[in-house]
């Protein structure tokens, strides 16, 4: 592993924390978002379901705390997307052909983990698939998640190759 490939590297780090906060930030905005337009109520039942993940139902009907464990659960995942993405970069090189179609790929890739994996091993509520809601929070993970990983940490690899 390269100096800049390295996860100790400042600059590394710096665009870790940044496209981190970034995509986790548009993913849970996108969703709150979402679901208010969609249901009409209060979007902290999302920060609730994510916490329904570890902590089951009891989480749906909990207070502040666990809105923001959820919140907190919501980041924890982001970044774990963000550091794989940050690790396999340089690994794969067909990531570097084009940002956009890596975009895709990785939206989708993070949605398959979630739906296919992650969800269906936590204590969340299961939810029956229906295929436009399942196409709107694919989309959603390729413009939130994939699109700004693709981008920020495509632009730290492409510098760091050009230096």
């Amino acid at each position: 592993m390269t100096a800049h490939t390295s996860f100790t590297n400042p600059g590394a780090k710096r665009t870790i924390i940044t496209a981190g906060l970034i995509a986790g930030s548009l993913d849970i905005l996108t969703a709150c978002v979402q679901y208010y337009i969609k249901t009409g109520k209060d979007p902290v039942n999302v920060l609730n379901f994510v916490a329904s993940g570890v902590f089951g139902k009891d989480a749906l009907t909990g207070g502040t705390m666990y809105a923001v464990l959820g919140l907190l659960f919501h980041y924890l995942i982001a970044f774990a997307f963000t550091l794989f993405f940050f690790w396999v970069y340089p690994r794969w090189k067909a990531l570097s052909f084009n940002k956009y179609l890596t975009a895709v790929g990785y939206g989708l890739f993070a949605w398959v983990i979630m739906t296919r994996i992650v969800l269906p091993l936590s204590q969340a509520p299961k939810i029956p698939f229906h295929i436009k809601p399942a196409m709107i929070a694919a989309a959603i993970l390729i413009c939130m998640i994939g699109l700004p990983l693709s981008l920020i940490i495509g632009k730290y690899y492409s510098e760091k190759q050009n230096s």
